[in-house]
C-alpha cells in the first residue's frame, strides 16, 4: 500500500496565500525607519555629553565644594577689619581677641537627644530666644557651609561656660571685636558695626563703618576639617586665606575732636540742655576737623541705645534739618549785591519792627519785629548788628525798595546747593526744603504772603537745612567764593561743589559784615574781639514749636585774612538765643589757635 504523504503545517496554510499575497507580507523596511532610529540615537548621546560637560565645566565647582561639604567639615577664618586712624596715626578703633560660638549642624541633627539641652543653655548664655536659635538653624543652607554662625564677641567667660558641655555639634573658635578708642566722643563719625545676618562677616551699620565698608571688611578665609566613615577628624587643610581689610587715614584731629566733644557737653550741662551738634572744618580743602551730635552714645554697645529718648543715635550734623535762622543772612547779602537791590552805602532804619498795611484791617497794620532797636544801618552794619528790618526790606522790599522776592530767592537757595546734599561721605545725609508760593498754597491752601518772604528772609518760617550744608555756605564766603565738598578721607583731592569766586568785590562785602560782627562793640559775636587772631562771625535764633522754644546757632571763620577753620555750634532749646552758642565756639576757636595755628 502507497505510503501518503505527510501534511506539513506551514505547507498547508501559505497555499491558501497567493503569490502576491506573499510579496506584500515580506516587504522590506523603508530607510526612513533607520534614519529615525539614528537620530534618535544620536540625541540621547548628545544629551548625555552636554550633561557630562555641564557637570564638569559649569557646575564643577559647585558640586566639588558641595562634596568638600559632604567628606569634610569647612570652617570661616574671619578677616580683621581695617584700622581706623586719625589725620595724625592715632588708631581711633582697634580689633581685640575674642571668641565665636557656632554649631556643627550634622552633628547636632546627629545628637537628637542632646539638642534641647544645648538650646536652652545656648540661649541662657547669648541671651538669644530659644525660638530664634531654632529659626536659625533651620534656615540655614548646608549647601553653604555645615556651621552655623550663633554670635561673635562673647566673652571668655560666656566661651568657657559653653565648653563645659563637651558637646560635639558646639564649635567654640578665636575670634575679633571691633573697640573704639573713644567710644562717645566719636560715635556719630565712626558708627559702629554688626552681623547683616547668621552666618556672613561683620559690616558697617552707620557712620564711616557704613560708607567705606568695603574698604574696611577685608575677605574671609576658610579651612576644612576632614574627617573618616566614624567622623573621626583626619587633617585640617587651608583652602582660602583671609585678607584683612584696608587702613583708614580720616581728616580728624582726634585731640581737637575730644576737646571740642568734652567742652560743648560741659556747656549743655550748665545749660541744663541734652541736643545740639559742632562742626568744623577747613573751609580751603572741605576736611572735616572734628564734628560732635547730642546726646551721643557708646558704640562700644549701641544696643542701648535703640529707644533711648532723645535720638542719640541719629546724627544731627548731617540728618538734622533745622531753620538757619539770621545765619542765612549772609546769604541774602550777597543775593541783594549781585542783583543790585542795594549797594553798600544803602540804609534802613530800624525802630524794632517794620509795619505794612493791612488791607483787611487798616486800623491794625502788620508788624514784623526785629530782635531789639537797631537803628541807621548800612550792609556791615545790619550783618553786625543781625538787624531783621534791613533783611525784611533786601529780601521782601519794602516801599519803593522792590526786594529780592520769594523766586529770587529761592534762585540763589538753590545756587547755593541748599536743597541738595554735600555728599559728604557719612551714611543718612539730609536735604533741606525750599520753601514757594506753590508749595504752601496747595498743603495749606493759603496764598504765599510777604510776610511769608520776610520770614525766610532772615531763616524762619519754612526754610530749613542742614547744619553741614550751612556750614559749607559759610565757608564759602571765608574761601572767596569756592564752595569745597566736606569730607572724611585724608588726602582726597579737594572737590568743589559751587565756585562764585568771580564775585570777589560782593563777597569781600560781606567778610566785612561778618568781621564787624566780632570787631565792632555792637556786633553780636563781639565776645570773641579778644582771640589772639582776627575772626569773623554770625549768629542766629531761630524760632521753632510756636515760637515757644528757641534753637542757638553760631557760625563763624579765622584767621580772617587766611582762613583755616570754619566752625559751627547749634544748641537744640537753647535759653539765651545764639548767646548760649557764642561761648563754646570762642574756646573752641582759642585752642585750635594754641594748638594747631601758633
Amino acid at each position: 500500500m502507497a505510503r501518503k504523504p505527510e501534511l506539513n503545517f506551514e505547507d498547508a496554510i501559505l497555499d491558501q496565500w497567493s503569490d502576491s499575497d506573499l510579496k506584500r507580507l515580506e516587504r522590506p523596511l523603508v530607510s526612513n525607519v533607520f534614519w529615525l532610529v539614528i537620530v534618535f540615537s544620536a540625541l540621547i548621546i548628545l544629551l548625555v555629553v552636554f550633561r557630562i560637560l555641564a557637570l564638569n565645566w559649569f557646575f564643577g565647582d559647585f558640586y566639588k565644594k558641595r562634596s568638600y561639604i559632604n567628606v569634610n567639615q569647612e570652617f570661616i577664618i574671619p578677616a580683621h577689619r581695617g584700622i581706623i586712624s586719625d589725620r595724625f596715626g592715632n588708631q581711633l578703633v582697634k580689633n581685640i581677641p575674642s571668641f565665636s560660638v557656632s554649631i556643627n549642624k550634622s552633628e547636632f541633627i546627629k545628637n537628637r537627644s542632646e539638642q534641647n539641652k544645648l538650646l536652652k543653655k545656648l540661649s541662657l548664655v547669648l541671651e538669644i530666644p530659644e525660638d530664634d536659635l531654632k529659626k536659625i538653624i533651620k534656615d540655614t543652607d548646608l549647601e553653604e557651609s555645615v556651621k552655623i554662625l550663633l554670635a561673635r564677641n562673647i566673652t571668655l567667660e560666656q566661651a568657657i561656660d559653653l565648653q563645659g558641655l563637651r558637646n560635639d555639634a558646639l564649635v567654640i573658635e578665636d575670634d575679633y571685636k571691633r573697640d573704639y578708642v573713644e567710644p562717645l566722643v566719636l560715635s556719630h563719625i565712626l558708627g559702629y558695626t554688626g552681623l547683616i545676618d547668621w552666618s556672613k562677616n561683620i559690616e558697617g551699620k552707620t557712620g564711616l563703618e557704613d560708607f567705606y565698608n568695603d574698604t574696611l571688611r577685608g575677605e574671609d578665609g576658610a579651612y576644612i576639617i576632614s574627617r573618616d566613615a566614624k567622623g573621626n577628624a583626619l587633617q585640617k587643610k587651608i583652602i582660602r586665606e583671609n585678607k584683612p581689610g584696608s587702613q583708614l587715614l580720616i581728616t580728624v584731629d582726634l585731640e581737637f575732636q575730644k576737646y571740642f566733644y568734652e567742652r560743648f557737653r560741659q556747656s549743655l550741662q550748665e545749660l541744663e540742655r541734652h541736643a545740639g551738634t559742632g562742626i568744623a572744618m577747613n573751609p580751603k580743602t572741605g576736611e572735616i576737623l572734628a564734628l560732635v551730635s547730642f546726646p551721643s552714645f557708646d558704640n562700644n554697645n549701641p544696643v542701648k541705645y535703640l529707644r533711648a529718648p532723645n535720638q542719640p543715635l541719629f546724627n544731627r550734623a548731617v540728618s538734622g534739618t533745622y531753620s538757619p535762622g539770621s545765619t542765612i543772612k549772609p546769604l541774602v547779602a550777597l543775593a541783594g549785591l549781585k542783583e543790585k537791590i542795594m549797594d553798600t552805602n544803602f540804609e534802613v532804619y530800624s525802630p524794632g519792627y517794620l509795619e505794612i498795611p493791612n488791607p483787611y484791617d487798616p486800623e491794625n497794620p502788620s508788624r514784623f519785629l526785629d530782635w531789639r532797636v537797631n537803628g541807621l544801618v548800612n550792609l556791615h552794619s545790619a550783618l553786625a548788628r543781625s538787624s531783621n528790618v534791613y533783611f525784611y526790606v533786601i529780601g521782601g522790599g519794602y516801599k519803593n525798595i522792590k526786594g529780592l522776592r520769594i523766586n529770587k530767592l529761592n534762585e540763589y537757595w538753590k545756587k547755593f546747593g541748599l536743597d541738595k546734599k554735600t555728599n559728604i561721605d557719612l551714611p543718612n545725609e539730609a536735604v533741606g526744603f525750599l520753601p514757594n508760593p506753590e508749595e504752601k498754597e496747595k498743603r495749606t491752601k493759603q496764598p504765599w504772603r510777604i510776610g511769608d518772604t520776610y520770614n525766610v528772609s532772615i531763616g524762619q518760617g519754612d526754610l530749613i537745612i542742614t547744619p553741614i550744608r550751612l556750614l559749607s555756605m559759610i565757608a564759602s564766603i571765608a574761601n572767596n567764593g569756592k564752595m569745597m565738598k566736606p569730607h572724611f578721607l585724608l588726602n582726597e583731592s579737594p572737590d568743589v561743589l559751587f565756585d562764585y569766586s568771580d564775585w570777589g568785590d560782593l563777597i569781600k562785602e560781606v567778610q566785612q559784615g561778618m568781621r564787624d560782627a566780632v570787631a565792632k562793640s555792637y556786633g553780636t559775636a563781639n565776645f570773641l574781639y579778644d582771640l589772639p587772631y582776627k575772626t569773623a562771625g554770625k549768629t542766629g535764633s531761630a524760632q521753632i514749636a510756636n515760637n515757644t522754644k528757641t534753637n542757638a546757632f553760631f557760625t563763624g571763620y579765622g584767621p580772617v585774612s587766611d582762613p583755616q577753620i570754619a566752625i559751627l555750634i547749634l544748641v537744640e532749646d537753647a535759653k539765651g538765643g545764639s548767646l548760649n552758642a557764642v561761648p563754646i565756639a570762642k574756646d573752641v576757636l582759642k585752642w585750635y589757635y594754641d594748638h594747631r595755628l601758633n
